[in-house]
């Protein structure tokens, strides 16, 4: 009696094993066949991919590097992309194997319509990688003002410090005396209003 309930036991663990890898080799399929849609440009692939029942492909993550379909388009400079994934639910913020978000990304490469397009969409602006930068760091780190102004004006905290020098964005500014307008750019920031005791209803 014993040996016969074991041997079923073991027959339906049997049959699990056989069923579950061929769902997970499904919804791998999904999501490999969608990131290669994106790296090929093919937007008819990745809309079929993106419109099944259930799809969660959309935010689909390289095996290897950790990187979403917005940090491919992003490294290619590719604005209809970008714009589309965030049309169709892409999170914003979504870090690589090394902690870099699509808007660090963005700021590395220097492409300005993909930082309004991301920050627009949610972007969290003060999302470090895993040195501590902030793309404001980066920005101030490549020298690029525009940059600089743009995430400034976007809330990004000038005083939040890195975790390899122990850096902020002011910090890095202060030692760069090649770069006109760095400085003023970082000083245009507003300071963070200290909140006040939270005040309850008048009755």
């Amino acid at each position: 009696m014993r040996a016969g309930w074991m041997i079923k036991l073991l027959g339906a663990l049997l049959a699990l094993a056989a069923l579950s890898p061929t769902v997970a080799l499904a919804q791998f399929s999904d999501n490999y066949n969608f990131l290669k849609a994106v790296k090929d440009r093919d937007g008819d692939k990745a809309t079929k991919l993106l419109e099944k029942p259930g799809s969660t492909v959309i935010n689909s993550r390289d095996v290897t590097t950790g990187e979403n379909a917005l940090h491919i388009v992003v490294a290619r400079r590719d604005s209809t992309w970008v714009n589309f994934l965030l049309a169709k639910g892409a999170n914003p913020n979504l870090a690589d194997n090394d902690g870099n978000t699509p808007l660090m990304d963005a700021v590395q490469v220097r492409f300005e319509d993909a930082v309004q397009s991301l920050i627009a969409r949610g972007a969290q602006v003060d999302k470090s990688n895993d040195s501590g930068e902030t793309p404001l760091i980066r920005a101030v780190q490549l020298r690029d003002v525009g940059l600089v102004r743009l995430l400034v004006t976007n809330g990004a905290n000038v005083d939040k410090r890195d975790s390899i020098a122990g850096m902020s964005a002011r910090d890095y500014g202060k030692r760069d005396s090649r770069t006109p307008g760095l400085l003023e750019a970082l000083d245009a920031a507003k300071p963070a209003t200290p909140k006040g005791p939270v005040q309850g209803p008048v009755f």
